[in-house]
């Protein structure tokens, strides 16, 4: 069961959590021990983004709940700040321009389509975030991914190529589970 993310503390915590990792690693900022509420020593699994002017930056995220959620959010914070593969690792220069988003997910619902049209069918966009599984090919795209891609049929072509297929590829063995997340994202400036 994920961790009770209802109030308003939640964001700021998580936020603070990740950018603070960040910066403990640059140098800027001395470690500091977690918060004190219980929800987060709860199992819980985080995405935290990192965009620099608009572009993404770095992501990276536990699909799974496998440690607590506060530890879950530092380590996801530190992989997509300097070990993302698709991007050169955060500099102390750009700390101050990144701005952080932290996404904690649902436990994900295995979907079982006849087909692709019927997967499409399924799909709730700005809802559902998707992972996508066919042998040694995995891909997930968050719920915000819809805010670039809002066709279902192209979200899904997109996710396929992530994961190293081609975007018309379809077998009865691909296996799909969809998600929901709350997310919470640093303002601009702050």
């Amino acid at each position: 069961m994920p961790p009770d993310m209802s109030g308003n503390e939640k964001g700021p915590i998580l936020l603070g959590i990740a950018r603070h990792a960040i910066a403990a690693r640059l140098g800027l900022a001395k470690r500091q021990p977690f918060p004190k509420p219980s929800w987060i020593r709860e199992h819980g699994a985080s995405f935290v983004t990192l965009h620099k002017s608009g572009a993404l930056r770095g992501c990276i995220g536990s699909l799974t709940a496998h440690r607590p959620l506060g530890e879950d959010v530092m380590a996801n914070a530190l992989a997509a700040a300097f070990q993302d593969p698709r991007f050169d690792p955060l500099t102390r220069d750009e700390c101050e321009d990144v701005r952080i988003e932290v996404s904690v997910l649902s436990k994900p619902e295995r979907m079982f389509p006849a087909d692709e049209a019927g997967l499409v069918a399924e799909l709730r966009p700005g809802v559902d975030g998707l992972i996508l599984e066919y042998g040694p090919h995995r891909s997930t795209f968050l719920p915000q991914v819809w805010e670039q891609l809002p066709d279902p049929g192209q979200f899904l072509a997109h996710l396929k190529q992530k994961g190293g297929l081609p975007a018309d590829f379809w077998h009865k063995d691909v296996r799909v589970s969809r998600y929901t997340v709350q997310a919470f994202a640093e303002k601009l400036g702050e």
